[in-house]
C-alpha cells in the first residue's frame, strides 16, 4: 500500500490488486492523477481553441501566441488568488473581500525591500528572495491583527470589516503623508507609486544562480534561433515561475484540507457552534486560517508585481478581489482544483477573451471605427454595420468583458450555483472509508477481495459511503 497521495487520501497501489477488473481498479485511482488529467484537459483543449480560431481568423500566428502566453501568465495568478480564498471562504467559510488589500500589503513591502537605496522613494536594497519572504510575512501579520479584534463579527459585517481594510490599505499608500517619510527618503511614492523598482528582475536574477542561469542561457539561445525575442522568453519562464507556484499552493493547501486541522476548518463552516460543543478550538482555527491565507494573498501580490516596473495603488482596486471571487466561483468554492480550473477558465473567456475578439477585427476590418456611440448607430443607418461591429468589439472591448463576466454569473447561478468542481464530495475522516481495506469494509487488507460471508457486505458498506462532506 502506497503512501498518501497529494489529493489527501492514502494512495492504493494497483500493483496489489492482481486479478481486479477494469472497474474496480477505476475505483481504487488515486483521485490527484484524475484531477490532473482533468487540468491538463481543460487547458489543452483551450488553448488548441484559441490557436485555430486565431490562425483561422486571420490574426496571426505570433498574435495567437502571445495570447495563449498572456492567457498562461493571468490564469496562474488567479488560480493563486483563487486557492488563497478557497481557504478562507471554500474551508473555513470567512467572507474576506479584502484580497487587494493584502496584495497590496506584500507588493509594496517587497517593493520597498528590494528598491534601489538611491531611488525615489529609496529603498532598502535587499536581495529579491528577502523582499518576497517580507512581503508574505507583513500580509500575514496584517491578517492576524485584522482577525483577532473582528473574530466574533459574522457573515456579512465581516464582509464588511475587510473591504473597510482593504481600501485603508490603498488609500494609505496613496496617501501624500507616506509618499516620502520625513527627511529618511522611504515611502510608498504616493499616488505616482514606485518607478524603477527593479520588481521586473526576478527572471535575470534566477540566471545569475549556477544551475538555473545555464539552463535559462539554453533556452535564450534557442527562442532567439528560432526568431523568439529575449524579452518574450523571459517572460515564458516568469510564467513558468508563477505555474511552479500554482502547484505548490495546491499541494499546500490540499494538504491543510486533508489534515485534522482542515477538518476542523471544515466543521466551522458547516456548523461552527457543533464544533465547538465538540470541543474544538474554533476561534484558533479561524484565526490561523486567516493569517495563513492572507500571507498567501500577499505572496501574490509579490508575485504578481514580479513582472511590472512600476507598482501604483491603482493596481489594487476592489475590482481584482472581484475578480478573484470570480474565478473561485467558476471553479466551486471549497475545491483546490476547481479553484485552478477557475482561474484559468476566468482567464481566458472572460479577462483575455474579449482583447483577442478585438485584436482578430482588427486583422480583418483595421482599426478605424467611430469612437462614439452615436458615429457607430449614424453610420449603422447609413448601411455599413462594420462600423457597429468595430465600436462594440474594438472600441469597447474592455467594457464587453463586464456584459461577459454579469452572463455568465447569472448563467452560473441558474445552472450550476456550486461551480464547475463546487458539487464533489470530500470526505470528513482521515482516510477514505467508501475504499477497501478500511474498516468500513471489515478490516480487509487494503485492495483485497471479501467473500459473500464478509461483514463489509450490507449496512456497513452502505454507512461507510455516507461519511461525504463537500469539496472535492
Amino acid at each position: 500500500m502506497s503512501g498518501a497521495d497529494p489529493e489527501g487520501d492514502p494512495g492504493t497501489d494497483t500493483a496489489d490488486v492482481p486479478g481486479e477488473d477494469d472497474e474496480e481498479s477505476a475505483m481504487i485511482r488515486p483521485k490527484w492523477g484524475s484531477d490532473l488529467f482533468l487540468i491538463a484537459k481543460v487547458v489543452l483543449a483551450t488553448y488548441a481553441l484559441f490557436f485555430v480560431v486565431g490562425v483561422l481568423s486571420g490574426a496571426g500566428v505570433n498574435a495567437t501566441v502571445g495570447t495563449i502566453q498572456s492567457i498562461t501568465f493571468w490564469a496562474a495568478l488567479f488560480a493563486l488568488g483563487a486557492l488563497a480564498l478557497n481557504l478562507h471562504w471554500g474551508y473555513t467559510g470567512m467572507f474576506n473581500i479584502g484580497i487587494a488589500g493584502f496584495m497590496a500589503i506584500g507588493a509594496y513591502t517587497m517593493s520597498i525591500a528590494i528598491a534601489s537605496p538611491d531611488g525615489t522613494p529609496a529603498g532598502f536594497g535587499l536581495p529579491i528572495p528577502i523582499g518576497i519572504l517580507l512581503g508574505t510575512i507583513a500580509a500575514g501579520i496584517a491578517g492576524l491583527v485584522l482577525v483577532i479584534p473582528t473574530l466574533r463579527v459574522r457573515a456579512d459585517y465581516f464582509a464588511i470589516v475587510t473591504l473597510g481594510f482593504s481600501e485603508i490599505v490603498r488609500l494609505s499608500v496613496q496617501s501624500r503623508s507616506l509618499r516620502q517619510i520625513g527627511d529618511t527618503g522611504y515611502g510608498t511614492g504616493g499616488g505616482q507609486g514606485i518607478r524603477a523598482t527593479p520588481v521586473d528582475s526576478v527572471v535575470p536574477w534566477l540566471f545569475d544562480q549556477p544551475i538555473v542561469g545555464d539552463v535559462g542561457g539554453v533556452i535564450l539561445a534557442a527562442g532567439e534561433a528560432v526568431g523568439i525575442a529575449s524579452s518574450v522568453t523571459m517572460r515564458g519562464m516568469y510564467t513558468f515561475i508563477l505555474i511552479l507556484f500554482v502547484v505548490a499552493f495546491y499541494v499546500l493547501l490540499t494538504r491543510i484540507a486533508y489534515s485534522p486541522f482542515g477538518r476542523v476548518l471544515k466543521a466551522i463552516r458547516e456548523d461552527e457552534l457543533a464544533a465547538k460543543s465538540l470541543g474544538k478550538r474554533t476561534d484558533r482555527a479561524k484565526i490561523a486560517a486567516f493569517a495563513v491565507g492572507c500571507a498567501l494573498m500577499g505572496l501574490v501580490g509579490t508575485l504578481w508585481m514580479g513582472s511590472r516596473t512600476h507598482i501604483s495603488p491603482d493596481h489594487f482596486m476592489p475590482l481584482i478581489t472581484f475578480y478573484v471571487f470570480v474565478a473561485l466561483i467558476v471553479g466551486g468554492a471549497g475545491s483546490n482544483t476547481g479553484s485552478v480550473i477557475g482561474g484559468f477558465a476566468f482567464a481566458a473567456f472572460i479577462f483575455e477573451g474579449p482583447r483577442f475578439v478585438r485584436t482578430m477585427v482588427r486583422a480583418n476590418l483595421g482599426a478605424d471605427f467611430p469612437r462614439t456611440a452615436y458615429g457607430a448607430f449614424a453610420e449603422f443607418g447609413a448601411g455599413d454595420p462594420t462600423a457597429l461591429i468595430g465600436y462594440v468589439l474594438y472600441q469597447q472591448a474592455d467594457e464587453v468583458r463586464y456584459i461577459i463576466l454579469g452572463v455568465v454569473l447569472i448563467v452560473l447561478m441558474i445552472k450550476r450555483p456550486d461551480g464547475l468542481l463546487g458539487h464533489r464530495k470530500e470526505i470528513s475522516a482521515g482516510v477514505d472509508l467508501s475504499r477497501q481495506g478500511t474498516v468500513a469494509d471489515g478490516g480487509r487488507p487494503a485492495g483485497g477481495r471479501t467473500d459473500a460471508s464478509s461483514p463489509a457486505n450490507g449496512a456497513d458498506e452502505t454507512a461507510a459511503k455516507d461519511g461525504g462532506d463537500r469539496d472535492e
